[in-house]
C-alpha cells in the first residue's frame, strides 16, 4: 500500500515584491494541481489573513499585504467572483486594522470587501475531541470556502502560531477570550484549534514568512528575515515545516502533536513531500539551505514527572507573564484582554502605576502578553 503524503510548497523569496510573490504563489499553487482543483469557480471565498491587532507592517504582526494582495490578484485574474476579506481581531475590527497598511489598498484594487463581522453563530461539532461547538460569525458560514493566509511567527502558549493556529481568528468576537478559559493548556487550547480547523476546513493554508517574528510572538516579538513562503492543503504539514526550519522538533509544537493524533495532518517527515521551483527537496537539504538555528523560539523540553505535576499543583515554576513597568503606558490593553472573571491583572494600585498580576487567577493564556502594544510585556 502506498502512502498518500502530504505536500508542502517552500517558495524562497527575499523581499515584499508584488509581481515575484504572485509568480512564486501561482507556481505554488500549480505544484498543488492549480487552484481551480482546490476551490469551484462559483466558489463564494473567505481571505483569512492573520490581523492580530494595528501594526506597521514592519513589525511583522499581521500577514504582508503583498502577499494578500498577490493572491487576490491570482484569484480575480482566474476568474473567480464572489471574495471577501475577514478576520476576527484580537483588537479592532478587519477595517480599523487593516486601515493604512496597503492591504485596504489591495482590496479596492481587486474589489474586495473588508468584512467586520456582526453576528455570532452558535454551530454544532458533535464529532470534536475537545469542542463539541463554537460561536462562529454569520458571515464565514455565508462562505463556501476559506483560504488562511497566515504569518509565521511565534506564539508564548504554543511556541509558534501558523497555519492552525490562524484558525482562531475563525471564532466570533469576545468568544475568542472566552475559550482561553475554556481551553487554559496549551493541550486543550491545540486540540480545540484542531476540531476548529476540521469544523471550518480551508480549502489552502498559505505562510507569509518572508519576515518572520521571533522572540516574544506573536504581537510583541522582532522582524527576523525567513526567506520564504510556505503552502500546502495540509496545515499540520506546513507548520511542521516551519518548526524545522528553525530549528524547534515539530512534535514538541501541541498544535502539530495533537494535530497528527486526531487526524488532521501530519508532522512526520516520511510522510511530507517538500516541493521547491526547483524541484523536490529533502527535509534535511530544506533545513540546511533555509533555515535559522539562532531563530529566537522556546526550545525548552517539557517533561512530565511527580516534580512537573507538583509545581503546576502549587502554581509555581510555570511560564508567567510580567510588566516592564518602564515600558508601561498604562493604556489598559491588557486588563481589557484578559479573558479570566473578575480579572487576572488591574489597576489595584491605581492609573498612576503599571497593572498588577493575581497569579492565583492567571490562566497563562497571554492575552495580555498578545495585545500589548508598547512590547512591557514579556513572559518568563
Amino acid at each position: 500500500m502506498n502512502l498518500v503524503k502530504s505536500k508542502v510548497v517552500l517558495l524562497p523569496c527575499r523581499e515584499y515584491d508584488e509581481e515575484k510573490i504572485y509568480m512564486l504563489l501561482k507556481q505554488g499553487l500549480d505544484f498543488l494541481g492549480g487552484v481551480e482543483t482546490l476551490i469551484p469557480k462559483d466558489a463564494k471565498i473567505l481571505l483569512k489573513p492573520n490581523l492580530l491587532k494595528k501594526a506597521e507592517v514592519e513589525k511583522a504582526v499581521i500577514t504582508h499585504p503583498v502577499v494578500v494582495g498577490a493572491f487576490a490578484g491570482i484569484l480575480r485574474e482566474s476568474g473567480y467572483e464572489n471574495i471577501v476579506l475577514a478576520d476576527s481581531c484580537g483588537h479592532g475590527t478587519t477595517q480599523a486594522v487593516i486601515r493604512g497598511t496597503g492591504m485596504d489598498t489591495y482590496l479596492e484594487k481587486y474589489h474586495i470587501p473588508a468584512v467586520d463581522y456582526s453576528e455570532g453563530v452558535k454551530t454544532a461539532y458533535p464529532q470534536g475531541v475537545q469542542a463539541k461547538e463554537f460561536i462562529l460569525p454569520k458571515e464565514l458560514l455565508e462562505q463556501d470556502c476559506v483560504i488562511s493566509l497566515s504569518k509565521m511567527k511565534t506564539h508564548a502558549l504554543e511556541r509558534i502560531t501558523g497555519a492552525v493556529k490562524n484558525s482562531y481568528g475563525f471564532i466570533y468576537g469576545f468568544h475568542k477570550a472566552k475559550g482561553h478559559t475554556q481551553y487554559p493548556s496549551a493541550d486543550s487550547f491545540a486540540r480545540m484549534l484542531i476540531d476548529l480547523n476540521k469544523c471550518v476546513a480551508p480549502k489552502l493554508y498559505v505562510m507569509d514568512g518572508i519576515v518572520a517574528m521571533e522572540g516574544n510572538g506573536p504581537g510583541s516579538g522582532d522582524p527576523v528575515p525567513m526567506n520564504v513562503l510556505l503552502m500546502s492543503t495540509d496545515p499540520v504539514a506546513l507548520d511542521s515545516v516551519f518548526s524545522r526550519l528553525v530549528y524547534l522538533k515539530p512534535e514538541m509544537v501541541p498544535t502539530n502533536y495533537h494535530g497528527e493524533k486526531m487526524g488532521l495532518g501530519t508532522w512526520k517527515e516520511e510522510e511530507i513531500t517538500l516541493l521547491t521551483p526547483d524541484g523536490e527537496i529533502s527535509m534535511a537539504e530544506a533545513v540546511k539551505k533555509y533555515g535559522n538555528p539562532a531563530f529566537n523560539v522556546d526550545r525548552t523540553e517539557v517533561r512530565k514527572n511527580i516534580w512537573t505535576r507538583m509545581a503546576g499543583a502549587l502554581n509555581i515554576f510555570q511560564k508567567k507573564p510580567y510588566i516592564e513597568a518602564d515600558k508601561c503606558v498604562r493604556c489598559g490593553i491588557c486588563v481589557q484582554s484578559c479573558p479570566v472573571p473578575g480579572k487576572a491583572v488591574d489597576f489595584r494600585k491605581g492609573k498612576g502605576k503599571p497593572p498588577v498580576y493575581d497569579y492565583r487567577k492567571c490562566i497563562r493564556c497571554f492575552c495580555c502578553q498578545e495585545m500589548c502594544p508598547k512590547k512591557a510585556i514579556k513572559v518568563k
